[in-house]
């Protein structure tokens, strides 16, 4: 099992030394990866589910923080929890995403990417709602033509996007194309997932049954896409107290990381029972 951890600065904060401390404690308790959210514009009354996000909450740009956090640590894997892909150009996301992976040494490999719930947000970057689902699927597969293309250029000709011969250098370090995970809670996202994804990265708010359904779809799709189901990695919500029944059950389940939340005191905790590790602060 691998296991990751969430990097939100609503809770942890955005100075300096705060995130540079957090990301290397992190990786000296031997965490895999670190995730970080995305909200690009909130506003007042926008919900997720039941739950109102206060329009103040400080998200960060997730690709800057990512950098930040490779500049200040030399392991620790880089992942988005999730990236919202309808709102970003593929063009110049391939860019920034392979700059960040050259630099980091190949550690931008846990791009997760989601659709978004908040319609203010879509209206307030230009994009249209109803059709994000659609448009992220273009997304993916315009990346995925950037990084593998060569010198003579890829073109595309989509609904959304449209490539002439294009060139996109520095391609990822030492692999032909950065894997993209799915993330969301809906049927769509897991067959999205199979048919297009690397991994599956549902949302937290899902009953056993529905979640099991959703893992079966992912792996559904992949097998009539033509792809192998087994090549899909299953990362997990999990929380960071919880005990070894908890991880033998997700294990159970064919996840295969688990990502968790905490401050430092309790990542020390944590890393001590599942990574093998002793740290204290």
């Amino acid at each position: 099992m691998k296991f990751g951890i969430a990097y939100n600065t609503a809770l942890h904060g955005l100075e300096a030394e705060q995130v540079a401390g957090f990301a290397r404690h992190a990786e000296a308790c031997g965490f895999e990866s670190l995730f970080v959210p995305e909200h690009s514009v909130l506003y007042p009354g926008a919900m997720v589910g039941p739950f109102e996000i206060p329009p103040s909450m400080p998200y960060a740009d997730p690709l800057d923080l990512l950098s930040f956090v490779a500049a200040s640590t030399s392991e620790i894997l880089l992942g988005t929890g999730v990236l919202l892909l309808p709102y970003h150009h593929p063009v110049h996301l391939a860019k920034r995403l392979s700059t960040i992976d050259v630099l980091s040494g190949g550690r931008m490999r846990l791009l997760t990417v989601g659709l978004g719930t908040l319609p203010g947000e879509a209206h307030a970057l230009g994009v249209d709602f109803a059709s994000r689902g659609r448009r992220a699927d273009e997304a993916i597969d315009v990346l995925r033509l950037l990084w593998t293309g060569g010198e003579e250029g890829v073109s595309f000709d989509g609904e959304f996007f449209s490539l002439d011969r294009a060139c996109s250098f520095p391609k990822p370090y030492g692999v032909p194309s950065l894997p993209v995970h799915v993330g969301g809670s809906s049927r769509a996202a897991a067959r999205r997932a199979g048919r297009r994804g690397d991994g599956f990265f549902p949302g937290g708010a899902l009953g056993p049954e529905e979640r099991a359904l959703q893992w079966e779809l992912a792996r559904s799709a992949a097998a009539e896409a033509g792809r192998d189901p087994g090549a899909l990695e299953y990362t997990r919500w999990g929380a960071i107290d919880m005990d070894a029944d908890r991880v033998e059950e997700l294990a159970a389940q064919g996840v295969t990381r688990i990502v968790v939340s905490g401050d430092l005191d309790q990542m020390s905790a944590f890393a001590e029972a599942y990574c093998g590790r002793s740290t204290s602060m």
